[in-house]
């Protein structure tokens, strides 16, 4: 069972007992520490480096938007809002936390809290191990798919969101086409247009069509539009693979 390391912030001492005793009822949950305001908690995420923070909304000198603003959302461990009042709701859930408790805590309603914290680290995880094996993790209907960078053929941008194209199946991921790019590698993929990247070693040929356009032809036959401003970088990462040498497209 995966370990998760829990800090408990909160300005009340009672409050924080609480706390401890229904994550006592956790076997997988380890509680790393305790702070009473905001300025402990940033050092101590910063020292204990916790996968969840309970995190009191009203705290003297600093409350909890106040940390999170601090430290920066992008660094913050899953964070789960606890306060009496449930006034802060959309802010909180703004601030992206993953759940928000109202006091005085009830065990029901804190057990189905934890159900969802389980399911953020399983799927950070995921994440992680995806990007360490250089793939993506991709919604399905049935739950969470590992597409390796190997498989992908193209993707598309379509909206807020980017469609890939692996094996005759597509998948929508809510990351940009530069993310993308930027993560799977620029000498594996080039950009062919503004809206479309494309693995250099399934571009079987760049030929012209109907009105001077250009097209990428695919080994499996699909055709993807290339933009006069980008034909020269395909063609020349397409002669540089072909002598065995593949460069990163500028």
């Amino acid at each position: 069972m995966r370990e998760i390391r829990a800090l408990i912030v909160d300005d009340e001492p009672l409050a924080r007992r609480g706390i401890r005793q229904l994550l006592s009822r956790e076997p997988d949950i380890v509680v790393v520490g305790e702070c009473r305001d905001g300025r402990a908690a940033l050092a101590a995420l910063e020292a204990l480096a916790p996968d969840l923070v309970f995190l009191d909304v009203q705290m003297p000198e600093l409350d909890a938007f106040g940390v999170i603003r601090e430290r920066g959302v992008e660094r913050m461990p899953i964070v789960v809002f606890v306060t009496a009042y449930d006034a802060f709701a959309v802010q909180a859930f703004e601030a992206q936390a993953l759940d928000y408790l109202v006091k005085p805590l009830v065990a029901a309603r804190f057990a189905a809290a934890m159900a969802r914290v389980r399911e953020r680290v399983r799927m950070g995880d995921i994440v992680g191990q995806s990007a360490r094996l250089n793939a993506l993790v991709v919604g399905t209907p049935s739950g969470s798919l590992v597409v390796p960078a190997a498989e992908i053929d193209w993707i598309e941008a379509e909206d807020y969101y980017s469609r890939i194209h692996a094996g005759g199946a597509h998948h929508l991921i809510r990351q940009s086409l530069a993310s993308l790019w930027r993560r799977l590698g620029k000498a594996q993929f080039v950009r062919v247009h503004r809206g479309a990247l494309v693995r250099v070693d399934r571009i079987r040929e760049v030929r012209a069509v109907a009105g001077g356009r250009m097209v990428a032809v695919l080994r499996d036959g699909t055709t993807v539009p290339v933009s006069r401003r980008r034909r020269a970088t395909v063609q020349a990462l397409l002669r540089s693979t072909a002598r065995g040498n593949p460069r990163a497209a500028p």
